[in-house]
């Protein structure tokens, strides 16, 4: 997926719903960036180490663990990135324990924000990512969540790509080997049990465009590095993603009855952005819709119409397309006009 048009540019099984073991944290840490985002959580809040978490997710358990010892009272920022960078289960529960006060309320939170991301096939038992009847996702929905992250809180994003974390006097790796192999991969997540394989998700960076890919299911570390670095390679080989509309960039105009103007042009309200084939840019087509007539007031803020784009005759999406300024009402005498000439053209 390319990470900012959205872009699916090559998938297979891409909607089959499997285990996502500790990719799981990946909601988990979307609201947690969320939490921080609206003030909800601060990163040096004090969080208290509670048994639950000690025992569900924690050194009792053979599971991934930052070792946190049960009633230990942890700084926020220290837990994401135990949960980040060590994938540790008792730093997840800490986290969602604190957000929603236990760890059932939390999950259901997590299928709540799934809707929002319409995370269609995707669904949450816990907020690690240990085996749950509830805990089910597909490699398309977690590349939306990814996009997300990205998208959402790039503050936040550079917990992806720390290679290692110390926390009492003891430092552990970040286990996505695709760090060290690769320069412009800077994220995103393992995660493993043997229901689920060994799957990653991985986010590279090359001359400004971002690609996200999603393996899942894979035999070995191994495999499902390669398999990541085999995706990156290819899309960043064969496609490239550009603006081809551009902000305020008059497309067509129309005309407007019972305003001070009698045209209004129709613009995008920001870059429009697509993925495509490399060298195909010229041969990109924009269709613009706009109604025959626009009656006033206009906003310059709410959309009057749409572009389609296409190339070689498939779509590359639909956007919404603005009036270029606001257009006020005229005054009683013009309003009167323009209602006798719109009765006159029908």
């Amino acid at each position: 997926m390319d990470a900012e048009s959205g872009a699916i540019l090559a998938e297979h099984n891409s909607n089959e719903r499997l285990e996502p073991a500790s990719l799981t944290k990946l909601m988990t840490a979307y609201i947690v960036f969320d939490a921080l985002k609206i003030g909800k959580l601060k990163l040096s809040d004090t969080i208290t180490i509670s048994e639950h978490a000690w025992k569900t997710g924690g050194a009792a358990t053979d599971g991934s663990t930052s070792f946190l010892p049960i009633g230990a009272k942890v700084p926020a920022d220290i837990l994401i990135q135990g949960m980040i960078v060590q994938s540790g289960n008792d730093a997840a529960i800490a986290l969602g324990e604190h957000i929603a006060g236990n760890e059932d309320t939390f999950a259901q939170l997590m299928r709540e924000y799934a809707q929002r991301l319409h995370m269609d096939n995707s669904s949450y038992g816990n907020a690690s990512g240990l085996p749950s009847p509830l805990g089910y996702s597909t490699a398309h929905d977690l590349a939306l969540l990814s996009q997300a992250l990205v998208r959402d809180f790039p503050e936040y994003y550079h917990y992806f790509a720390e290679r290692e974390f110390t926390y009492n006097n003891t430092v552990q790796h970040n286990r996505n080997g695709l760090l060290e192999r690769d320069s412009s991969v800077d994220g995103i997540k393992t995660g493993h049990t043997d229901a689920a394989g060994y799957c990653l998700i991985s986010s590279a960076k090359r001359t400004g465009m971002r690609l996200i890919s999603v393996v899942m299911n894979t035999p070995s570390f191994k495999a499902r590095e390669d398999g990541s670095l085999a995706l990156l390679n290819y899309g960043f080989s064969f496609y490239q993603t550009l603006p081809v509309l551009t902000k305020g960039q008059v497309l067509k105009s129309t005309v407007v009855r019972k305003g001070v103007e009698n045209v209004i042009a129709a613009i995008p309200s920001s870059d429009i952005t697509v993925t495509i084939p490399r060298g195909r840019e010229a041969d990109v087509k924009a269709e613009v819709s706009l109604p025959n007539i626009l009656i006033a007031p206009l906003n310059h803020a709410t959309a009057i119409g749409s572009v389609t784009l296409t190339l070689d005759g498939n779509s590359l999406g639909t956007y919404d397309v603005y009036p270029a300024h606001d257009v006020v009402q005229a005054g009683i005498i013009g309003r009167t006009i323009d209602s006798i000439r719109m009765l006159f053209s029908h």
